[in-house]
């Protein structure tokens, strides 16, 4: 009973936060206007002023996401909320809007409210971020890392900052990354096992370019669809399956509905922690210094988390009866060797500069 009146607060909110976020915009654009006109001090920066030279300012911030409560994105933006209300002393404090909410549940909307002021804080996929520029999409380019421990060590070098360079154009300060998880496929017709049991088979997929390519260079039928709308879909016989990372594929339940399972860690997926860039530097030193700590937290907790429990959700799986199949590294090479064409392809439109800051060769 908590968690549905938990929901229905937090939906609630939500419509109207999003009747705010309208006008926020509105004013921050007509106070961006003034400053420029007359070269004084932002109000944004005046309304957060000092509280105290040795305490935190008291705000409360909002973060959008756009997984449902149990998905990784939520999960990671709830526990920053509850470190920086803990070290701030309930001074920060930071409410977290899932699915979408202050968007009408529309992720392209959700990614463009963040980049216009219309929320403080988010964290979404790269492949929905794409939507504010193609490049963000660089590490998703089929078996780019080999492990999630070579994510973790070239997005914390070199690719975070090509994603904060990128970002910064938009009106966006990137803060950190966590894995939304490598992307396993799922189906109801056979086991997967070489690129010929591939063929033929309607898979679910984002509308990513990558991925849509991928799956076509495989002679797979790839077929773009909302989410909202696979179960049903795989239930009717619409689609034979989908791909997905193994805690979105559990949450949502396809092993009830799909037998065969493949994991090969085609592409890795991540989410961007960010912040509006105005906003962000309205905010005191202070504070600003304790949320970038703790989202450098929250994100190193969402990678130890996805990684632990997925092992253990393809354990369940297993002891569910669903087949699930392990690729060798022979089978994968066939798989590797016959996408290598679309693999170049991306590899020369995203460029020299994107590869190199992602090892992608």
């Amino acid at each position: 009973m908590y968690n549905i009146l938990q929901r229905m607060k937090r939906e609630w909110e939500g419509e109207l936060y999003l009747m705010k976020a309208k006008l926020v915009g509105m004013i921050m654009a007509a106070l961006a206007a003034a400053v420029s006109l007359s070269g004084c001090q932002s109000s944004t920066e005046t309304v957060l002023s000092d509280s105290g030279d040795n305490d935190y300012q008291e705000i409360e911030l909002v973060m959008a996401v756009n997984g449902t409560d149990i998905q990784i994105d939520t999960r990671v933006a709830d526990k920053f909320s509850e470190l920086v209300e803990e070290a701030s002393g309930g001074k920060v404090t930071v409410a977290v809007y899932p699915n979408d909410q202050l968007a009408g549940g529309n992720a392209t909307k959700g990614v463009e409210m963040i980049a216009v002021g219309g929320a403080d804080l988010a964290a979404y996929a790269t492949c929905t971020m794409a939507a504010l520029d193609n490049q963000l999409s660089i590490a998703t380019i089929p078996w780019s890392f080999d492990s999630y421990q070579e994510a973790r060590e070239i997005i914390d070098s070199t690719g975070g900052e090509y994603y904060a360079g990128i970002l910064e154009k938009k009106g966006i300060t990137y803060l950190g990354s966590f894995h939304n998880g490598f992307r396993q496929l799922t189906n109801s017709k056979r086991e997967v096992k070489t690129p010929e049991d591939i063929k033929g088979l309607k898979i679910r997929v984002p509308g990513s370019e990558v991925y849509m390519d991928f799956f076509r260079t495989l002679k797979v039928d790839p077929v773009a669809m909302s989410w909202s709308e696979v179960f049903t879909a795989i239930q009717q016989g619409t689609i034979d399956g989908q791909e997905n990372g193994v805690s979105i594929t559990e949450s949502a339940k396809m092993d009830e509905i799909q037998p065969y399972m493949t994991l090969w860690n085609y592409s890795y997926e991540n989410d961007l922690f960010v912040a509006n860039t105005d906003i962000w530097n309205a905010l005191e030193p202070k504070t600003r210094e304790l949320l970038q700590e703790k989202a450098t937290e929250a994100c190193e907790w969402g990678r130890d988390t996805v990684e632990k429990e997925e092992k253990e959700m393809v354990q369940g799986f297993i002891d569910g009866g669903m087949k699930v199949t392990e690729l060798t590294d022979e089978e994968l090479a066939d798989f590797k060797a016959a996408v290598e064409s679309s693999r170049q392809k991306f590899i020369k439109k995203y460029g020299e500069e994107a590869c190199s800051a992602f090892q992608i060769k």
